[in-house]
């Protein structure tokens, strides 16, 4: 019996080509990939054709925001220039588009951008990227993304500042995605979920789902050779994410993306032991949501290993 499912739809992938859009909307985007591109062919090449050839059917894909300035250029690039001016065996690739919205703006700048965002045919969504755990050091899980707002913690933070409380401008816009029959995205580090978890209770009707496995950090350290037998987690930060994953399961509106194992465990294919480790990882997570809400991502947009693992291992 194939352990292989009989197909796939990818829940989580990127295209971008900053050669071109750097100048434009991807100006910020540009200073981390410059004259990069990834695009429709890219991801044949790299994602349908293998599981095609593996026997199984490629369902299509959802694309994600790539940290655009402007998340309507970004969606209108998509839909212009991959979604309709691509070849006839690619065009069909993206089913859904999650686009790109800064919730904490002026309220009535949010209104209208969902508005507009809304009105596209396959957008079903917004993410802004909310991994914060402090000022951005390259090091710690803060994302490089939260630096277009100062590092402020949306989720736990008032004026920039840690007390525990969602920032109310961000709320405001986050509400309005009901409005609009709008997902929300919701990448952050797990140090945030418990109180993302209460911002996802008071909005029991916006669905929401959780990138890349809720972002837990190098349980094993860092994918070194000094390291590459440690099979020993990091008890600490397991802790703070397990709990977090059970805390924001409890809302039914809340599903969870199994992607970008690699972050959580750089090389997790070197060896049998890391493999179990990440397989155990994955089915708790499965077991804390329950098989109807978990989706698998592929998150590609550069290369296997970059995009499993964040820049954090050379292999994925």
């Amino acid at each position: 019996m194939s352990l292989l499912p009989k197909e796939f739809l990818d829940a989580h992938h990127h295209f971008c080509d900053t050669s071109k859009n750097g100048t434009t909307f991807h100006k910020f985007l540009a200073k981390l990939l410059p004259d990069s591109s990834y695009l429709a062919d890219d991801y044949r090449r790299d994602v349908i054709n293998p599981l095609e050839e593996a026997g199984i059917k490629f369902q299509g894909s959802i694309h994600m925001e790539c940290l655009p300035d402007d998340g309507i250029n970004e969606v209108n690039w998509i839909t212009n220039s991959i979604i309709q001016d691509s070849p006839s065996n690619s065009r069909g690739i993206i089913k859904g588009i999650i686009a790109s919205c800064n919730l904490a703006q002026d309220i009535l700048i949010v209104e209208n951008e969902l508005q507009q965002l809304s009105q596209v045919d396959r957008v079903r969504g917004i993410r802004w990227i909310l991994d914060c755990v402090g000022g951005f050091d390259g090091k710690n899980a803060t994302h490089i993304a939260t630096t277009r707002n100062d590092c402020i913690d949306y989720l736990r933070g008032s004026d920039g500042g840690y007390d525990g409380q969602v920032v109310p401008s961000f709320e405001q816009g986050f509400a309005l995605l009901e409005k609009y029959n709008l997902t929300f995205d919701l990448q952050c580090a797990p140090a945030q979920l418990v109180a993302a978890s209460e911002l996802c209770s008071k909005y029991p009707n916006i669905k929401v789902v959780i990138d890349h496995l809720g972002k837990p950090k190098s349980l094993l350290g860092a994918d070194i050779e000094e390291n590459r037998n440690n099979t020993k987690l990091d008890e600490t930060e397991l802790t703070v994410w397990r709990e977090g994953m059970k805390c924001i399961a409890k809302n039914k509106n809340v599903y969870v993306k199994i992607s970008m194992l690699g972050y959580a465990i750089p090389g997790w294919i070197r060896t049998e032991a890391r493999i179990e480790l990440m397989k155990s990882l994955v089915r708790e997570t499965v077991e804390i949501f329950g098989p109807k809400r978990c989706m698998v991502a592929t998150n590609f947009h550069i290369d296997t290993a970059t995009s499993d693992s964040g820049g954090l291992s050379d292999v994925g």
